[in-house]
């Protein structure tokens, strides 16, 4: 009598199954660590001939983690059986390496054991994975066991293994083959005391070999190694079953058949092996629970996780783009789960100016997860501008310097590869500022260049540090409804302190992202005026999870506060009034070329000279008393 050896399960995980983890971490599992099902297969052991030496060499015995093992439908490839598992994935390497791994492998074991006793034998294969998923860098740390209860005495084997067709011919292995090819169990049991052997499933033991003599009762399973005297990991529980289900029937022996043979083989060599196994201890039927083992082993033979290392063929511009979007869902699970990432990644931001606040405010935007951002700038990089400008290097001030909106999106793509920036070095006329009549073309195209960049975004920015540059954004934003930044005509320039513009365009992003999370948008009412009960607006009741959504804000950096304001809309504005917006749409181009020749046609329009002639008349029909100097003396 010899010891059996069985041949352990050896893990095989696609690489695409880490990517299937990775989406189940962000989308599903996020900071919990519950267990959760999967399928995996395995199929009969396989073997491959020796180009040199003609023999044929056994390859391991794999269990197969795919793509869709957490599937609810996975796909099962053609001679390949189903195991069904969990996993238990970590949020950090500190716990996954400080897990109670005993304690995991005997509460698994212990299921394992349930089931026996409830005679079932869907369990017999299951398996338990631990991972941990360093999601930035596409490393995983993972450790298979696959539970199997240890026989003591052990199992024997009477005799040696032996090919199948010698023991059964190769009729039964063929009629065995037919009558599982359709649906291939990863056990099953064979009789061979009529005319026609016969098949059924290992849970009708008592009923199917009811009055069949021994020498015609055989227990099968699919065994996925291709180890000679070796068979697989699956027949060590199949026995343990047996032992506890039917220990009087297996008394004298098991005639186990390991079956190997996808396909009946045309030179007559099957490589499906049988022996008769035996265990005198392990058919008493105590009902007690036998010890367990099962923890694979790593690459080095010992006991110990594995690590799968995926950076090194994966595109380094996909592992930016996912480790950017994961930092934002961090930000969501820990912080706000009601935050619509996808509205902010997919929002178009249209930058009018890559100066100190274009620069600031597209960084802000990336930190964000905003894929699209064009710059509009007519200037070039000068030598003052990389200190405050962080989009410019000393580099770019050379020969001239580059142009600015080209040079501002080529090294925003530099800092993220996966951004879509853009530039277009474009001159924005102002109101007041004559075109000269060579250039009226040319203005014409760049009004309409900025018109379908306009229609093409959904947010602008208005960074330029004049009142007279930002008055014709000011009006195409007002009549295509987009959400604009910086909107008011005050004169603004960023040639201050220093950390002015870092902290203004920081505000004007976060503002952005108040607004697409709020449900009405650019719609969205200022926050309440304070009153005596109330004098702080309550940021909950704004309506964004990302608290108030002001009109105005205005930052005082000496006292360190910012203040947001409540204001009306001006009937007699000159950039987003009602006289100005109809005229636009009714005359378009022709009415900015007024704008821009006629230093008064836009108070005209709307209304302000009248205003301010009426003021004047007002003052001057006022009867001032002047005192007589000399009554004072």
């Amino acid at each position: 009598m010899t010891i059996i050896q069985f041949q352990p399960f050896a893990s095989l995980v696609e690489p695409a199954f880490w990517h299937a983890l990775t989406n189940l971490k962000i989308d599903v599992l996020k900071l919990a660590d519950d267990h959760v099902p999967l399928t995996a297969t395995y199929t009969s052991g396989r073997t491959i001939v020796d180009r040199e030496t003609g023999k044929e060499i056994a390859l391991g015995c794999n269990l197969t983690l795919a793509g869709d093992a957490f599937s609810e439908t996975p796909h099962i490839p053609p001679y390949a059986v189903p195991a069904h598992g969990i996993v238990k994935n970590y949020n950090t390497i500190e716990e996954f390496k400080a897990a109670d791994k005993t304690a995991l492998f005997n509460e698994f074991s212990d299921e394992l054991w349930k089931s026996i006793q409830d005679g079932s034998t869907d369990k017999l294969t299951r398996f338990l994975l631990i991972t941990f998923a360093d999601l930035k860098k596409y490393k995983y740390f993972y450790w298979f066991a696959f539970p199997a209860f240890v026989a003591k005495p052990a199992w024997e084997i009477d005799g040696e293994w032996q090919s199948a067709s010698q023991v059964l011919g190769d009729k039964t292995l063929v009629s065995v083959r037919t009558s599982i090819h359709s649906n291939l169990p990863p056990f099953f049991l064979v009789r061979t005391d009529g005319s026609e052997p016969k098949v059924a499933p290992v849970a009708d033991f008592v009923k199917f070999f009811d009055g069949v003599p021994a020498e015609h009762r055989t227990i099968a399973f699919v065994d996925p190694s291709a180890q000679p005297s070796n068979p697989g990991w699956p027949l060590r529980n199949l026995l343990a079953f047996l032992a506890h289900r039917h220990p009087s029937l297996v008394a004298d022996g098991v005639r186990v058949l390991c079956w190997r043979d996808d396909k009946v083989p045309h030179d007559g060599h099957w490589k499906s092996r049988f022996g008769v196994v035996k265990g005198v201890a392990n058919v008493q039927g105590t009902g007690e629970k036998p010890s367990a083992v099962g923890w694979e082993k790593n690459v080095q033979g010992k006991l110990g996780p594995r690590l799968a290392d995926l950076a090194p063929m994966m595109d380094p511009v996909r592992l930016a783009d996912q480790a950017v979007d994961l930092n934002l869902k961090l930000m969501r699970w820990r912080i706000l789960p009601e935050l619509d990432l996808d509205k902010v990644a997919n929002t178009r931001c249209l930058l009018l100016g890559a100066g100190t606040l274009g620069c600031y405010v597209a960084r802000t935007l990336m930190a964000w997860g905003v894929r699209t951002i064009t710059f509009v700038d007519s200037a070039r990089v000068s030598f003052s501008n990389p200190v405050r400008q962080p989009l410019f290097q000393f580099e770019d001030c050379l020969n001239g310097g580059k142009p600015k909106a080209a040079c501002a999106a080529e090294n925003l793509k530099k800092i993220f590869p996966g951004v879509n920036a853009t530039g277009h070095s474009l001159n924005i006329p102002m109101p007041g500022h004559p075109i000269p009549p060579a250039l009226v073309e040319q203005t014409r195209k760049d009004v309409a260049t900025l018109e379908k960049l306009f229609d093409e975004h959904d947010a602008v920015f208005l960074l330029m540090d004049s009142r007279e540059s930002r008055w014709l954004p000011t009006v195409l934003g007002a009549a295509k409804g987009k959400s604009l930044t910086d909107r008011t005509l005050d004169q603004m320039c960023t040639v201050t302190r220093p950390g002015l513009a870092s902290l203004a365009s920081s505000t004007a992003v976060e503002l952005l992202a108040s607004v697409l999370q709020h449900p009405l948008g650019v719609n969205a009412p200022p926050p309440p005026l304070p009153t005596k009960d109330a004098p702080h607006a309550d940021p909950h009741a704004s309506g964004s999870v990302l608290g108030l959504v002001p009109h105005q804000l205005r930052g005082y950096l000496a006292e360190f506060r910012t203040v947001p304001i409540r204001g009306a809309a001006y009937a007699r504005c000159t950039g987003c009034s009602d006289a100005v917006l109809a005229a636009y749409e009714a005359q378009g181009f022709d009415v900015l070329l007024r704008a821009f020749n006629e230093p008064k046609f836009l108070e005209t329009l709307t209304g302000l000279d009248q205003l301010y002639s009426e003021g004047e008349a007002a003052l001057e029909s006022v009867d001032w008393e002047v005192e007589d100097e000399e009554d004072d003396m």
